[in-house]
């Protein structure tokens, strides 16, 4: 998918250098960017989902449960080799 977005110059810059350090396309290098802040941000989620459900664990939310469930699935299989 092609998409326009604005990026301030200094960032761009520090973008372009790294692409071409690494070898990798523009497209390449954002793609994994956004992938790797989206996965981080999944994972502060679950964080704050964990913690919530430790502080009052009679406050668990069966919907709660089964997104934490389901994540923690996700990452079990993802970091299996």
């Amino acid at each position: 998918m092609k998409i326009a977005i604005s990026i301030p110059n200094e960032v761009f810059e520090k973008g372009e250098k790294l692409a071409r350090r690494l070898k990798k396309s523009r497209s390449q290098l954002y793609s994994e960017a956004v992938a790797d802040y989206v996965a981080r941000r999944s994972d502060a989620e679950i964080t704050e989902a964990l913690n919530r459900l430790y502080e009052d664990p009679e406050a668990a939310d069966p919907e709660l449960d089964a997104f934490v469930a389901e994540a923690s699935r996700r990452a079990l299989a993802q970091s299996e080799w």
